[in-house]
């Protein structure tokens, strides 16, 4: 573990000679019809010349990931600022230092964005702690102490993260709690972690549905998020703090509608700006609304419904979970066996975990199908592990730009 002393000197050289000028904006009536219906709104994007563009005072935040950070790294625009960050991480590892200085730049770059536009700014951790119970507690930890109001740590749907999401709650660390796909997914998040923010992933629901040929994937991710929407209030409505769900990034502007009343959007500034052209403003809450679903008759052989139903057995799992907290995320993974909602955390092999990286975003159903039916693995769960697997491709190349500025 390194040692706090140099913890504190990469704190001080993140916070060094950040000279944003903030943004002054304007209200908009537009986002405040929307915004009156209950729903915060966020951008979607690390890219502060298009958020500038399409930013607005009733938007609240900025959120990143490790696809759009490694987007803006690779323009180049931190290469000079990477060769500076060696002489302070020298000592270490070479492998230790790629890691710590992505920390770095993401850091760098979300006080970029703290400054710039004075709302909150959700920062991702390394893929590598998506597993790694301690490494999650100690880069929390070091995101809190650099811009404790206004950063929002993401900690990725693992059985780890669960666990290490809960303790940085309980030391008072601001946590968004991402790559979740279902409402039983959240119904978990919410129950044992008490997070600031969950989210659904919609827009990868749809397209599993529709890529695979089991339905248009019309209204999959729309239902998914209203019903999780009612079970995180539900589940967190007496905590001190009652977590907000977010639909995240946001596929089209006609959800802006569709999902009005949310807790939380996500927009990518594609989303917002077409939004504000072809929309009237007019919003009302929809979240009184079941939206059908376009399904194939042979779709029902694969639990579609698992996405936004929470059962009995699920609901009591997530609670019990709760009030005994695991040890272990092992402890955690044989519990859900034994209540029989094994499809939620299932057993795989090295080959199940690389096939599924590379089917890409959007897994191979084909691939899975017979597991899906036998009741071993879960849509959801094999959306959640492709997304963690697709951002550990695009940390990867972040990491290489690293590894090639340093020569290592």
């Amino acid at each position: 573990m390194m040692n706090e002393k140099l913890k504190e000197k990469i704190k001080q050289f993140v916070l060094q000679d950040v000279n944003e000028t903030k943004v002054s904006a304007s209200p908009d009536p537009f986002w405040q019809g929307l915004k009156n219906t209950g729903t915060e709104l966020w951008l979607d994007t690390g890219d502060m010349e298009e958020a500038e563009k399409n930013w607005s005072a009733e938007m609240t935040a900025l959120t990143t990931n490790n696809t759009l950070v490694n987007n803006e790294i690779q323009k180049g625009i931190y290469d000079d600022f990477v060769e500076q960050t060696v002489e302070i991480v020298k000592d270490l590892p070479i492998e230790e230092q790629i890691v710590e200085i992505a920390f770095i730049l993401n850091a760098r770059h979300g006080i970029r964005l703290a400054k710039k536009f004075g709302g909150f700014v959700s920062v991702e951790l390394h893929t590598n702690t998506a597993y790694n119970f301690n490494a999650i507690i100690d880069y929390g930890l070091r995101y809190f102490s650099i811009c404790p109001d206004q950063f929002i740590v993401k900690v990725p749907y693992t059985a780890t993260g669960l666990l290490g999401a809960r303790k940085l709650r309980e030391l008072g660390v601001k946590i968004n709690f991402t790559l979740e796909f279902s409402a039983r997914q959240n119904a978990m998040v919410a129950a044992i972690t008490k997070p600031n923010y969950c989210n659904v992933f919609l827009g990868r629901i749809g397209a599993y549905i529709k890529d695979n040929e089991l339905g248009s994937g019309s209204g999959a991710g729309e239902r998914t998020v209203i019903s999780a929407q009612h079970i995180v209030t539900e589940l967190t409505k007496h905590n001190e703090t009652p977590t907000k769900l977010i639909a995240a990034s946001l596929r089209h502007y006609s959800q802006l509608d569709a999902l009005a009343g949310t807790d939380v959007f996500t927009m990518p500034t594609k989303v917002a700006a077409e939004g504000k052209i072809n929309m009237d403003g007019n919003f009302q809450s929809k979240l009184n609304e079941v939206y059908p679903v376009d399904l194939t008759d042979n779709a029902a052989n694969y639990f579609p419904e698992k996405l936004w139903e929470v059962s009995e057995k699920e609901l009591e799992l997530a609670k019990s979970l709760d009030a005994n907290l695991p040890k272990n995320e092992n402890e955690l993974i044989d519990r859900v066996h034994e209540a029989e909602c094994g499809d939620m955390f299932p057993y795989l092999s090295e080959k199940d975990y690389k096939l599924i990286a590379d089917d890409g975003k959007i897994p191979n159903h084909q691939r899975w199908a017979q597991r899906i039916a036998n009741g071993e693995l879960a849509i959801d769960t094999l959306l959640n592990l492709a997304g963690l697997a697709s951002f550990t491709a695009d940390q990867a190349a972040l990491d290489d730009r690293i590894r090639r500025i340093i020569g290592g």
